[in-house]
């Protein structure tokens, strides 16, 4: 399931030592081996006798604030914890203490808040830095900000599946109803990117799934010396969050679920994405009503309909001559998909295709186009993803069964439907062994209550996975942002979404059951400047 990392939440932008482990921490959980949780418990022993050594952060010189890093170690096999072993980079900000509403009061720590912002494959390192924000002060006074990028990701052990220097595609196409022709293509090019990872990874592919991120994430609060994990999960860190919860229960302190995934194990992952990509046609339309209402500015069309003929002028003149010579369909589309993410995108992603329709293409190239200098991050985060996903669930192994679903769907979702596809086929041809996907419960009084939170038209993690998630997991308490969409609402604009935010992590105190909040505000127009670096 395709989820950008993290981004409104930034600005709108383990077990302990055997001795003293909870009597509980090893029981058995039906769907997990019991070499596996004995092994996570052995790990998170040695990680708290050794702890983090912390230090300075090597790429992180000329950012502003106090940020330190280190490693914590963790098997790559939970079945034998003494094999090899790989180091997972951690990154903390110390709590300030300091009240920003009282300058005279200290505000005593309540430990780490550790913080994933999804994915898979996004890294969490810079989360620290967050606690400059105003918005989230208030937590930073209280708690050592953590983030860290899980196995596979940036630093720690990255995974690569092909040479990142031929992963950026572009110019490319993006056709809403392919031909047999291109479906052909691109299923020859699935089998390549699944031999590749297997080639470039080894014996050690099967070994990134969502429930080894979970025992890492155990094996961390145990090196941060936390009895009990304070945490936070953005999208696809909702996942794995709750799979903690449900294998790790009472090691939990306080959990953070923002835009949650449906963890239903018959949602994972195949029938996931195609929820989300039904769910963007609506987020789409959101976006092109918005420009329509600013027809003023943008000159697209007074209609949602409108917009979408110049959305598909655009796309035609693209797929003739690619702007920039780098800026074809699939570049513009995936541009606009990130305004289906995060509605803070929308100024400028309509000014750019304004500015393009009506002559100058420097704006949508700026946007749009490929950065030769993120190669290697954006492949690294793609073979993570794939990894993951693909690891973690049986998935259709027939093109007809995806060529038959889809087909179906882009009859009535065009925008996003079949580009997720050809982001997902490759598990189509996995050639490691898949996982059965855990069963995500809890019973009454075997969790902490936990906060969840969504907007209720996300569409890169649709409502439908907040509402089950709250079923799943019993006691929790679940926030929504009524009438908006961005991904990510925590610590985001919305002022009555953080209340809810700081009141449970700062007082651990929760609303009954359900609450609602009013949409954040809409973003204001914008007009395109051509040139804008």
């Amino acid at each position: 399931m395709r989820a950008a990392a993290l981004y409104s939440a930034a600005g709108s932008l383990l077990l302990t030592t055997l001795a003293a482990a909870p009597a509980t921490g090893t029981t058995a959980v039906p769907g997990v081996r019991a070499a596996e949780s004995t092994g996570t418990a052995l790990a998170a022993a040695h990680a708290r006798a050794k702890g983090i050594t912390f230090g300075k952060c090597p790429d992180a010189q000329d950012l502003p604030g106090t940020m330190e890093c280190g490693t914590v170690s963790v098997p790559l096999d939970y079945a034998h914890p003494d094999g090899t072993q790989i180091k997972l980079t951690v990154s903390r900000a110390h709590a300030t203490h300091k009240d920003p509403h009282n300058s005279k009061r200290r505000v005593p720590r309540q430990g780490s808040l550790v913080y994933n912002p999804g994915g898979p494959g996004a890294s969490g390192l810079y989360f620290p830095l967050i606690g400059m924000l105003p918005e989230w002060k208030r937590i930073a006074s209280a708690y050592d900000l953590v983030g860290y990028a899980p196995r596979g990701v940036d630093k720690s052990a990255p995974l690569s599946c092909e040479d990142p220097k031929h992963f950026f595609k572009a110019p490319s196409l993006s056709p809403t109803y392919p031909s047999e022709s291109y479906k052909k293509e691109r299923v020859a090019e699935a089998k390549a990117y699944a031999r590749g990872c297997a080639k470039r990874s080894g014996s050690k592919l099967r070994f990134y799934t969502s429930l080894n991120n979970a025992r890492d994430l155990d094996v961390l609060r145990a090196a941060l010396g936390e009895d009990r994990l304070t945490f936070m999960g953005a999208s696809y860190g909702t996942y794995f969050g709750a799979l903690y919860a449900t294998m790790f229960p009472t090691h939990v302190r306080r959990m953070v679920f923002d835009s949650a995934v449906n963890p239903d194990p018959e949602q994972i992952w195949y029938r996931n994405n195609l929820d989300q990509s039904a769910a963007f046609e609506g987020r789409w339309t959101d976006f092109r009503e918005w420009i329509a209402k600013h027809d003023d500015v943008y000159g697209l069309g007074d209609t949602a309909d409108k917009v979408l003929a110049n959305y598909r002028k655009a796309e035609a003149r693209l797929a003739e001559k690619p702007a920039g010579g780098k800026v074809g369909p699939a570049q513009l589309q995936g541009a606009i998909l990130s305004a289906g993410y995060y509605d803070d995108y929308w100024p400028h992603s309509a000014a750019a295709l304004s500015a393009y329709l009506k002559g100058d293409p420097k704006p949508l190239i700026q946007q749009a186009g490929p950065t030769p200098g993120a190669a290697v991050e954006a492949e690294n985060e793609n073979a993570v993803y794939t990894a993951v996903e693909c690891n973690d669930a049986a998935w259709p192994t027939d093109w007809q069964t995806w060529d038959r679903d889809n087909t179906r769907l882009a009859r009535v979702a065009p925008f996003e439907t079949w580009d997720n596809v050809w982001m997902n086929l490759p598990c189509a041809y996995w050639p490691a062994p898949r996982q059965e996907p855990l069963d995500v419960r809890t019973g009454p009084g075997e969790l902490p209550p936990v906060l969840i939170m969504a907007a209720e038209r996300d569409a890169a993690t649709p409502y439908d996975g907040a509402l089950e998630l709250q079923r799943r997991l019993s006691g929790s308490v679940l926030v929504t942002e009524r009438d908006a969409g961005t991904h990510g609402i925590a610590g985001g604009s919305n002022k009555c979404v953080n209340g809810y935010l700081d009141a449970y992590l700062l007082e651990g105190r929760l609303p009954e059951r359900r609450a609602a909040c009013a949409p954040h505000q809409e973003p204001k127009p914008s007009p395109a400047r051509a040139g804008r670096k």
